[in-house]
């Protein structure tokens, strides 16, 4: 019987084939619809073409992500093998810090780890839960590591959020007390397992124990028994949950958030305060009602070393707040020691900066005769504008005794300082006057008392110094005699947000307090520091070229050098926008209220300014080659408040022209003993230079009238020619023959007759008071400032109107642009 035939598609058994194993079964080709003849589609669907060929597959894409599943656990499993626990690192026994002067000689050593360890058991329990509130609420049940809080950092960080921590305490702890602070991937990687094995291997307790040993608190506190006494002088077993809630807010920023040494940062330090006690309460450490009656804790002083008395605590703090701020080390990092810190402090300028103080003000102190001496407080800083190399600072008294700084401090006005920073905003965006003249230092302006400004968006009328009205001046005048309602007026016509900017490009940080862009910012209502005017005004020294002001040469520790911030300099406002303020400000010194810095022997530009209430008098001034910024301050020594200036030093007002122009005309005379004198190289705005033409629009009539009588001459009687600044004046008897008119200031010249023989007053400010004979016949030597006293004849028999500053004064028949000089304030009003 023969074999039944295979069914279709099968190949017959092949016989020779061992076991009968069939051979490989034909497979009918079927043509694909519209696809080449006899091949096969694809198994599973289309064949992938084109840009998809580029694409991984699925079984590629989960093959790979295996494979890296793998090597992660391996390298977690070699990193935990491979990485012990090392012993304690250096910061454990921290160096001290060595801060040099700019030759190289020590300034001050700042060291010494102040660290007492204590058992947890003496840490009150309040106080260790505000400090988990503070940093890592779930402590007690989380691992030693957070992956998800790393990575969620990481991205807040790279997406701008803010620079955040995703370190639990115990990751806290491995770098306080093992590695380091220093921002490295390496660093990062070892902290990471070294944290691991600590957690499998150690309590909770210990490391929460190392953790509060170790961590630093600011005034070289470190560890809580350490902090408690420098923040409220107890022991830490007697700490209060608020007082503990308030150490562990510095935990964030030990520098930013003490209150004492860092004001500003008070509204911070409390809200992170707060943060801690309500989270002490939503994790139910803490009962609401007693929450509720929580209040912030007040910090004690500061008590530094007495290593850093006098300048060197002053000066040492403000290099620190430097480094820390710009970022150039972190305050933990500067505070573990060891580095080499070589500042731009000239030794011998700091010296005489010192001397100046002490000579001018500080000796003529006597707070037991004068209660208002005690109040007295003077901060300075100087700069050198090529470099902006701070050469100079002055903080205070002796910073073991006034711990706060008064060059950085920044709750002071400046005052009418700020007055320049106007002219110059007019002059860099070519502005205008309401009547549409070009400002410039010959603009007319009305310098009336309580004139109201106009074009301004609300109404403001601000009084000028000793409620003196001066008609219509130009600017020049107006900035030589400080008057209030002129800038005013002007600070609109520019427009007070370009003011601001000028002033922000000038080097007046824009975080500034009260920096609002109102007509008041001429008055120079806000708080800018000492120091942030000296670089404001050596900006306009260096022709309008800002190079930031820096107290770093050098920083080394262990032979390597620290990298500094770029200070590349850069033309921040036009060269004849910043030369043209720079002419009007050596007016003030020549002419103005600023003539008591003519005794530093070099030629100078410079401003006063007296703020509100007389809480500060200031002196901003500099010569070609060094800027100086003095002020003086009343603050109560016991409450901190400030306090107005009336009466101390026997005076009844203190203005900028007074001890703070001679502070600067010592400390400067001194500083640049060594060099020549030298002159103003300035390229002037067009028109700065030529003096107004006389059918110059005069202001609306809608200007409130003159309640003063008006002086005599002024524009017309006599004009700038009759009798006035030329005959007899300038010209004809000079300074020397004739003085500056035919009975001016001198009457005899500032030589023949000076301001002694025939200077003056005879006549005095009495008999014929400051005219029948005025400030000119007499002298301050014949006749004094007694003859006749103030009384007989005062200042109305013969005032200052009937021969008075005017007709036998500064005018005979005119003051240039009238009114000025006639009604000129006495100086104790001027700022």
């Amino acid at each position: 019987m023969s074999d039944q035939s295979p069914p279709p598609g099968w190949t017959p058994r092949d016989p020779d084939t061992p076991g009968g194993t069939p051979a490989e079964p034909v497979v009918e080709r079927v043509p694909r619809k519209g696809g080449a003849g006899g091949r096969p589609a694809a198994k599973g669907g289309r064949k992938r073409t084109g840009w998809r060929r580029a694409l991984p597959t699925w079984r590629m894409l989960l093959g790979s992500l295996v494979l890296l599943g793998l090597l992660l656990g391996g390298a977690l499993v070699a990193g935990y093998l491979l990485v012990d626990i090392p012993p304690a690192n250096a910061a454990a026994t921290a160096q001290s810090n060595v801060y040099l002067y700019s030759d190289g000689s020590q300034l001050a050593r700042d060291g010494e780890v102040n660290r007492v360890n204590v058992p947890l058991s003496q840490v009150p329990l309040t106080v260790q839960e505000a400090v988990l509130a503070a940093e890592d609420r779930d402590f007690h049940s989380e691992r030693a590591v957070d992956p998800k809080a790393m990575v969620r950092a990481a991205w807040n960080t790279v997406t701008g959020k803010g620079k955040q921590s995703g370190s639990t305490i115990t990751q806290q702890y491995v770098k306080n007390y093992y590695l380091g602070q220093e921002q490295t991937v390496n660093r990062k990687v070892k902290e990471f397992f070294i944290a691991i094995k600590l957690g499998r291997e150690k309590s909770k307790d210990y490391i929460l124990e190392g953790y509060l040993n170790t961590s630093y608190f600011g005034r070289n506190a470190y560890g809580i028994q350490a902090a408690s006494q420098a923040y409220y002088g107890k022991d830490v077993t007697r700490l209060t949950t608020a007082e503990g809630a308030y150490l562990a807010t510095l935990l964030n920023s030990p520098s930013a958030f003490d209150v004492v040494a860092h004001p500003r940062s008070r509204d911070r330090a409390v809200a992170r305060w707060n943060y801690v006690l309500d989270g002490m309460v939503k994790k139910e450490w803490m009962d609401p009602a007693e929450r509720a009656a929580a209040r912030f804790p007040e910090p004690g002083k500061l008590r530094p070393a007495s290593g850093l008395s006098g300048q060197r605590g002053y000066l040492v703090e403000a290099v620190k707040d430097y480094i820390t701020e710009r970022g150039i080390l972190d305050d933990k990092t500067l505070a573990e020691g060891g580095y080499r810190i070589t500042t731009t402090i000239d030794k011998r300028r700091q010296a005489a900066f010192v001397d100046a103080v002490r000579t001018e003000m500080v000796d003529e102190l006597d707070p037991a005769a004068r209660p208002a001496d005690r109040l007295v407080r003077a901060g300075g800083a100087s700069i050198d504008p090529a470099t902006g190399k701070v050469v100079a600072l002055y903080g205070g008294i002796d910073y073991t005794k006034q711990y706060v700084n008064n060059a950085t401090r920044h709750d002071y006005q400046v005052a009418s300082t700020f007055k320049p920073f106007v002219f110059a905003a007019a002059v860099e965006n070519d502005s205008r006057t309401q009547e549409g003249r070009r400002i410039t230092p010959n603009t007319l302006y009305n310098g009336d008392n309580k004139r109201p400004v106009v074009g301004g968006r609300i109404r403001f009328a601000p009084e000028n110094e000793g409620q003196v009205s001066y008609g219509n001046i130009t600017v020049n005048t107006a900035t030589d005699l400080s008057v209030n309602t002129v800038y005013a007026q002007m600070a609109v016509d520019v427009g007070g947000e370009k003011v601001k900017r000028t002033a922000i490009a000038l080097g007046i940080p824009e975080s500034t307090p009260n920096f609002d862009a109102g007509p008041a910012i001429a008055l120079g209502t806000m708080q800018a520091s000492v120091l942030d005017m000296t670089q404001a005004y050596a900006t306009l020294a260096d022709h309008g070229r800002r190079t930031p002001y820096t107290f770093l040469e050098k920083i080394t520790k262990d032979g390597d050098t620290i990298g500094l911030p770029d200070r590349t300099p850069e033309q921040v406002i036009s060269r004849e926008a910043a030369d043209t303020t720079t002419s009007m400000l050596v007016s003030v010194v020549d002419n103005g209220t600023g003539t008591a810095a003519l005794a530093a022997g070099h030629p100078a530009a410079g401003k006063t300014g007296t703020a509100e209430l007389d809480r500060s008098a200031w002196f901003a001034a500099y010569t070609p080659d060094l800027v100086t910024v003095v002020s003086m301050m009343g603050q109560d020594p016991d409450t901190g408040t400030l306090q107005s200036l009336y009466g101390a030093l026997g005076e009844r007002r203190i203005g900028g022209g007074g001890y703070p122009a001679r502070i600067w005309a010592a400390y400067t005379k001194a500083a640049l003993e060594a060099s020549d004198p030298v002159d103003f190289d300035l390229e002037l705005q067009r028109g700065a230079s030529r003096p107004q033409q006389p059918d110059v629009p005069q202001p609306p009539p809608d200007f409130p009238e003159d309640p003063a009588t008006p002086p005599t001459g002024g524009q017309t009687d006599g004009g700038p020619d009759d009798g006035g600044q030329t005959q007899g004046g300038r010209t004809d008897g000079g300074r020397t023959d004739g003085g500056r008119t035919d009975g001016g200031q001198n009457q005899g010249g500032r030589t023949d007759g000076g301001q002694t023989d025939g200077g003056q007053n005879q006549g005095g400010r009495t008999n014929g008071g400051q005219t029948d004979g005025g400030p000119t016949q007499g002298g301050q030597t014949n006749g004094g400032q007694d003859q006749g006293g103030r009384t007989d004849g005062g200042q109305t028999d013969g005032g200052r109107t009937d021969g008075g500053a005017t007709d036998a004064g500064r005018n005979a028949g005119g003051d240039t642009q009238g009114g000025a000089f006639g009604r000129r304030p006495p100086a104790d009003y001027l700022e």
